[in-house]
C-alpha cells in the first residue's frame, strides 16, 4: 500500500537562519517559520492562531536559504514531516515534528517566486487565502 508523508507551507520566517555541517561535511540549514489563520467567532470577534514550524534544508537548498532568508520574509516549504528527539540537559527525552524542506521558495517582492503574482490575492492584512493558491 503506498503512502504519502507531504507538507506544503506558507508564511512568515520567524528568525535568521543558522547553517552547520555534518560530521561528513554536507550543510544543513535550520529556521522556524509561522503560519497565521484568522477564525471569526459565532459573537463576531476574530480569533488568530499561529503555528510555528521547524524547517531543515539541506545541501545546495542549505547554503541558498542562508543566504537569503531573513526573519520577516514570506516564504513557500515544500517538504516532509520528521520527527526528532533528544535526550535534554535535564534529562528528559524530548521530542519534536520538523520540516524536511524538499523545496523553499521566496515568495516577497525582492524574492524569486514561481507562480505569476495575479495568481495569488491577498485580503487587508496581506493574509493568503486557501482558495487563492493553484494548487
Amino acid at each position: 500500500m503506498a503512502s504519502l508523508n507531504k507538507i506544503l507551507l506558507i508564511g512568515n520566517v520567524g528568525g535568521d537562519p543558522e547553517m552547520r555541517f555534518t560530521p561528513s561535511g554536507v550543510p544543513v540549514t535550520t529556521f522556524t517559520m509561522a503560519t497565521n489563520r484568522s477564525t471569526t467567532l459565532s459573537d463576531g470577534s476574530v480569533k488568530k492562531e499561529t503555528e510555528w514550524f521547524r524547517i531543515s534544508a539541506w545541501r545546495k537548498q542549505a547554503e541558498t536559504c542562508n543566504q537569503f532568508v531573513t526573519k520577516g520574509k514570506l516564504v513557500y516549504v515544500e517538504g516532509s514531516l520528521r520527527t526528532r528527539t533528544w535526550d535534554g540537559k535535564d534529562g528528559q527525552k524530548h521530542t519534536s515534528l520538523e520540516v524536511n524542506a524538499d523545496r523553499v521558495l521566496f515568495l516577497d517582492k525582492q524574492g524569486v517566486a514561481v507562480l505569476p503574482p495575479e495568481e495569488i490575492s491577498t485580503d487587508e492584512e496581506g493574509d493568503i487565502e486557501p482558495d487563492d493558491l493553484p494548487f
